[in-house]
């Protein structure tokens, strides 16, 4: 899939409300290697994620996402950055610490433990961008 050319701006944390993020993508780490997940509507991979939910903090929305897109069934969130496409986000690294079977039904049809980001990316120069990012944040801390 073509990305559109939107510019990805990241901000530090607090530069919004948290009332206005829309969605929340998390750069995840499972047994030491990276998680992504197979799309198989847009036929590539991705850093999972996805939309808040009406009246969902970011947290409910994070933990709800690891679990339909890449099978994660105990998480520890930790916030990395704001970015803005269109609207605001929240950047999250996410390390897995307990996965189950990925469940059905939704949009992801496998993952891939890697120790760098795949190839066959939906959205290559966003998911670039915000890898890059969380790399240098697990590389600070």
């Amino acid at each position: 899939m073509k990305e559109k050319l939107l510019e990805v701006k990241l901000y530090n944390l607090g530069y919004c409300s948290e009332s206005e993020y829309t969605r929340v993508v998390c750069v995840c780490k499972y047994k030491d290697k990276f998680v992504f997940c197979y799309n198989k509507k847009r036929n590539g991979y991705e850093l999972p994620g996805g939309h808040i939910e009406e009246n969902e903090s970011w947290q409910a929305a994070a933990v709800r996402e690891m679990y339909e897109e890449i099978g994660a069934t105990k998480v520890v969130l930790t916030p990395i950055c704001v970015y803005k496409i269109s609207t605001f986000a929240l950047l999250v690294f996410c390390e897995v610490l307990e996965m189950g079977n990925l469940p059905t039904g939704y949009e992801t049809s496998s993952i891939l433990l890697s120790d760098d980001l795949p190839d066959n990316l939906t959205y290559p120069d966003t998911y670039k961008k915000l890898f890059k990012r969380a790399k240098s944040f697990l590389e600070d801390e």
